[in-house]
């Protein structure tokens, strides 16, 4: 067996969208975030992987899209992660429901572990929350349409929506996950995954101050999940080159078949499908989002791995135009 190995919490959060440009409207003009490096699927190029984070890209901020233009719908539900958190200060609360009521972006507020939440969902139908915290950290928000005081810091978490959660509540205590507490299904109308009739919630943290909390759902009433438009691709966890050979091991002890270390250029990363369906990564800080392209000019131009330079033109070619707002 491995040594006890801890993540932080998570590094990045990729999710399927389908139009560009109105993903691109969404997160930067709607929420704030800055779109810090627009780039292509690497395993599928004629697709963009377009990035969100805050002003600098740092880990545990970046919200990621492949947009597949025209794809269908999917649902969220059980064998994915189902909902993806983000952190603002408690006091944001209000301005966040009348910013996104002007948007004309339904919401939904509910009280969960203590902590005031806005739900609601983005174009593509990717249930999202803001989670209102009196410790949230300062932080490194952009400049951009949102007032610092009330910019998302970062992520709070993501749920998994389990229906035999055992194997993967023993990998995340493996990862130094540990269970803080539990809370029985809403039930309300409108609800979110982890909230419908039905289910349970049991909230696991680590030691990170950004995207430190993984809650996981069971229950008979979660809806089946299906790829698609509006699902997440995969949750990627914060590690280091130094561990990278360790956590390949932590993943082969409990029964999981780890991808070798892959270069994904910004980061290095292991991947590993979880028991419950959920795909994992395991990415580095380094090299960073600024390795190729000036912190202040992030995201403003297609950047490509030097291994896909050589067919530039090809790629560009064949990519839809990506407007700057809808």
């Amino acid at each position: 067996m491995t040594d006890a190995l801890s993540t932080p919490g998570i590094h990045h959060v990729t999710a399927i969208a389908s139009d560009p440009t109105e993903n691109h409207a969404f997160y930067t003009d709607v929420l704030g975030l800055r779109l810090v490096k627009r780039s292509v699927n690497q395993d599928d190029v004629g697709v963009y992987h377009l990035f969100y984070a805050d002003h600098a890209g740092n880990p545990g901020t970046s919200m990621t899209f492949f947009p597949y233009t025209g794809t269908r719908a999917g649902q969220p539900g059980a064998g994915q992660a189902s909902t993806v958190s983000f952190t603002v200060p408690a006091s944001a609360i209000d301005y966040w429901v009348d910013r996104l009521a002007e948007h004309g972006v339904d919401t939904r507020r509910v009280e969960r572990f203590g902590d005031s939440v806005v739900a609601f969902t983005d174009p593509d139908g990717l249930p999202l929350e803001l989670v209102g915290r009196e410790d949230a950290p300062a932080g490194d928000p952009p400049a951009g349409p949102v007032p610092t005081a009330h910019a998302i810091r970062g992520f709070f978490g993501v749920e998994l929506a389990l229906p035999d959660p055992g194997p993967t509540v023993r990998l995340l205590e493996a990862m130094g996950y540990e269970e803080a507490g539990t809370e029985p299904a809403r039930g309300v109308a409108g609800a979110t995954v982890g909230d419908a009739d039905g289910t349970s919630r049991r909230r696991f943290e680590t030691t990170g101050d950004l995207g430190f909390v993984v809650d996981v759902v069971t229950g008979s009433g979660l809806p089946q999940g299906v790829p698609g438009a509006g699902t997440v691709h995969h949750v990627a966890y914060r590690v280091t080159d130094a561990e990278q050979a360790a956590w390949r091991d932590l993943l082969g002890d409990h029964g999981l078949r780890p991808s070798e270390v892959i270069d994904r250029k910004w980061f290095r990363s292991v991947y590993a499908r979880t028991h419950g369906g959920v795909l994992f990564e395991f990415a580095t800080k380094e090299p960073g989002y600024d390795v190729d392209e000036p912190l202040d000019e992030l995201g403003e131009r297609l950047v490509l791995p030097e291994w896909l330079e050589d067919r530039r033109e090809e790629i560009e070619a064949g990519l839809p135009a990506l407007g700057e707002s809808v």
